[in-house]
């Protein structure tokens, strides 16, 4: 508790009194007491995140939690041991992180008993989205009323404030006026839309009530708790108002409160920014984050199989810091609900290898979101597009196009870290424009929802290529859950060994090591190698001679054993 009150000491200085901590322990405390569960401490090769939203499934009079358990009992349990609900809150725009009430599930998806249901069979992640709320929810309409409560909970902005420093994420106004109760306008802050409204951190009361959210999800048991866009949480004009001191500060005090309350609970940073600054939300390794997003692989990859070149791919992760201290990790993905972002590739390669892409895959029919610059100027911010259709031209065959996705998903499964798969790539999900043409905003081509009955239909057709994905995906990573050399912390290594292939070696020779081979090229590759015989998981055959042919778009797991 030291450790809490102290953090809470270096965010607010004197600004807070005694009768403040005092309010701060007691809901800590009585958290405390209610959890009896224990936490998953470590992770291991056996954990693989799935990633959906909670209404991705819906069935005739039925909640769609309920669906969706049924769909996951059928389909993925054990293949996905961990399951990360999207925001299933109330919500009022944004698919979900424009989040109306915290505590609450949205009553079409269900309640708080359909999600304790799904935790009997796995255990989940939770958003925790601590930087904005709707501009419907009861926080902020309470304000706009006036009622003294919600005093100061939002940032209103003299709209003359010089804020050109402001890192921006969208091309969109970072203030947004608002007519009070009384009459008055205020500009108030709104760093992602006009329904998403910041929250005011520097008033301790709301840190007090976004505490109260996140005891209230450690208390419904939460193993994984996800902060969404957390670097934005504190404001100071002048600055670039992105990973400052007291965001920081922010997240250690939201991990010591979780270590307290639910040790073994894992912290999750979503800050989808260049390398340096996302992990800077490691901290020291003990004191922030569990995991952040390793968000330069999803463009990387993309980018090492529409060029054919590992080149760039292998120089960025041979560099990589190697965890294996059980204390953090990296949190592998290649898709998500956003888009495929652009900003982590930014010092990787060049704005012009950037344009480039963003160009090749515009004309396939990817869309395009855009985010300001300080300078006047806008850049491609990410590519909106299913990852399926990212990685293959239009015209490809479902031949070539699964082989390409699988290829990646191998390298996502072979990464160090913790790996993650989103619903719409577990079920090989193509570009839904009619779902952009009817909701108005590109994001909705990669989170389609799904009818039960239908989607059961095609699964159950061993040709269609939703099918086809479904099955080779989860064999492999029933393959992987099964060889220690994938634990999260083994060592890796990474090498280009031929052009277009890549060499990651986990684990090591005094427990089980693998050779994983990638062929990122539309040729037949053939290898040398000393030993004249390896067995490769994945297939089940044998290899006894020293050359290895690698097909266009294959991958190879090798062992010796």
């Amino acid at each position: 508790m030291d450790k809490i009150i102290n953090l809470i000491s270096r965010v607010y200085s004197d600004e807070v009194d005694g009768s403040y901590i005092e309010k701060v322990k007691q809901r800590i405390n009585a958290c405390r007491k209610k959890i009896i569960e224990t936490r998953k401490k470590q992770w291991n090769e056996a954990d693989v995140v799935l990633i959906t939203y909670a209404d991705q499934f819906s069935s005739p009079n039925e909640k769609t939690l309920v669906t969706f358990k049924r769909f996951y009992d059928k389909y993925l349990a054990g293949i996905f041991p961990i399951v990360h609900f999207l925001p299933f809150y109330p919500w009022s725009s944004d698919d979900g992180f424009s989040v109306k009430d915290y505590h609450q599930v949205e009553p079409l998806y269900g309640d708080w008993k359909d999600i304790g249901q799904i935790k009997k069979s796995s255990r989940l992640m939770f958003d925790f989205v601590c930087n904005h709320i709707s501009a419907q929810s009861e926080w902020f309409q309470g304000y706009l009323k006036g009622r003294p409560e919600y005093e100061d909970f939002f940032i209103s902005v003299d709209p003359d404030t010089d804020l050109s420093a402001v890192t921006r994420p969208r091309a969109l106004p970072l203030l947004t006026p608002f007519t009070l109760a009384n009459g008055e306008v205020k500009h108030i802050w709104t760093t992602f839309s006009a329904d998403q409204i910041d929250l005011n951190f520097a008033n301790p009361c709301v840190l007090l009530a976004m505490v109260d959210v996140l005891l209230d999800y450690l208390e419904k048991g939460a193993d994984y708790i996800r902060l969404d866009a957390v670097g934005f949480m504190w404001k100071t004009p002048g600055t670039s108002c992105i990973h400052l001191e007291k965001t920081h500060l922010l997240v250690k005090l939201f991990r010591a409160i979780t270590d307290f309350v639910a040790p073994g609970t894992v912290i999750i940073t979503e800050t989808n920014v260049p390398h340096k600054d996302n992990v800077s939300y490691l901290g020291n390794g003990h004191d922030e984050a569990h995991m952040v997003y390793q968000f330069p692989l999803p463009p990387l990859v993309l980018h090492a199989i529409r060029t054919q070149s590992v080149s760039t791919l292998c120089r960025w992760a041979s560099i990589l810091p190697n965890k294996g201290d059980g204390q953090t990790t990296w949190f592998n993905f290649l898709a998500s609900h956003d888009g495929i972002g652009l900003n982590p590739l930014r010092g990787i390669i060049s704005e012009t290898e950037i344009v480039d892409l963003v160009a090749s895959l515009e004309k396939e029919g990817a869309k395009v979101n855009w985010k300001n610059n300080p300078d006047g100027t806008r850049s491609p911010y990410e590519l909106n597009v299913t990852y399926m259709d990212a990685l293959t031209p239009p015209l490809c065959s479902d031949d070539e196009r699964l082989a390409r996705f699988i290829l990646a998903h191998a390298l996502l499964l072979t990464f160090p870290g913790v790996p993650a798969v989103y619903i719409q790539s577990v079920l090989g999900s193509r570009n839904d424009y009619d779902g952009v043409a009817r909701l108005g905003y590109n994001r909705a081509i990669n989170r389609q929802k799904y009818s039960l009955q239908e989607t059961e239909r095609l699964l159950a057709d061993p040709q269609h290529l939703r099918s086809r994905t479904l099955h080779s995906l989860t064999q492999l990573i029933t393959v992987r859950q099964h060889h220690s050399a994938f634990h999260p912390d083994s060592e890796f290594s990474i090498n280009e060994i031929s052009d277009g292939v890549l060499e990651i070696i986990r684990g090591s020779s005094q427990d089980e090591q693998i050779t994983a081979l990638f062929n990122f090229t539309d040729k037949t590759k053939t290898l040398s190698f000393e030993r004249n015989h390896y067995y490769d998981v994945i297939s089940g055959e044998s290899i006894n001679s020293g050359t290895i042919i690698l097909r266009p778009w294959q991958s190879l797991w090798l062992t010796n054993n």
